[in-house]
């Protein structure tokens, strides 16, 4: 069954010419335009790769910084003790722990955006895999939060970075700001995740990479980019 949408969604499609490719700039003037929500919304941008996720060579997953960050205070969590556990309170980790964090989250409590970890504490982590790995909170390397560098990863996931997988279908999606952002930073971040996902193409695919690009905010409809102009 089709789905329905709203008479807001269905004014704010109108704007939008359904097989045009929009360059850039345009793109995020139109998405800001056409935007009904009565908060700030967040923007996202989706890829469609020409990928094969059941290889495992195909599969993307990795972390960048934004460069305008993403419009929204992220809520950090450290495993770490000693030394590294100081380390990250001074460098603005909003809690920090061990044994008694593992024990905290057992208990239901998954308030938190990001979970960082030094690598002699992952066993421990390991405990609490199964609630936060389908939350997308399990520390990975590949993201950089898996690290004795405690310091950077708080850091960045404080100064707007955000991470990138691919889905089952090949798709990537990723937040790159609000719709109250200049319409200038909300590009200059669609073109730092476009960069970083165009360089970590995999060397098994065969053919055109990037198939589609289309970035909206939350309940507008998609816009579709002109690859060219990323």
């Amino acid at each position: 069954m089709a789905q329905k949408h709203g008479k807001n969604y269905v004014a704010a499609a109108t704007k939008v010419e359904a097989e045009k490719a929009y360059a850039l700039n345009d793109a995020v003037s139109l998405v800001k335009e056409i935007d009904f929500a009565k908060f700030d919304a967040s923007v996202e941008v989706v890829f469609k790769l020409n990928v094969d996720t059941r290889q495992a060579d195909q599969q993307l997953r990795g972390a960048v910084v934004l460069p305008n960050g993403t419009g929204k205070d992220k809520t950090v969590v450290v495993f770490a003790q000693g030394d590294k556990a100081k380390e990250a309170e001074a460098a603005g980790a909003d809690v920090v722990g061990a044994a008694d964090l593992v024990q905290r989250i057992q208990g239901g409590w998954l308030d938190f955006d990001v979970a960082v970890a030094t690598p002699d504490m992952m066993a421990q982590v390991g405990r609490v895999g199964r609630a936060l790995g389908p939350k997308g909170l399990m520390p990975n390397p590949k993201t950089g939060t898996v690290t004795m560098d405690v310091t950077k990863a708080v850091s960045d996931a404080k100064g707007g970075q955000v991470t990138y997988r691919t889905d089952r279908d090949g798709n990537v999606a990723v937040p790159v700001g609000r719709v109250s952002f200049e319409e200038g930073k909300l590009a200059e971040n669609i073109k730092s995740i476009a960069e970083t996902v165009i360089k970590a193409r995999p060397a098994a695919v065969k053919g055109t990479y990037v198939q589609h690009v289309s970035i909206s905010s939350t309940f507008g409809p998609a816009v579709t980019l002109d690859i060219n102009t990323l």
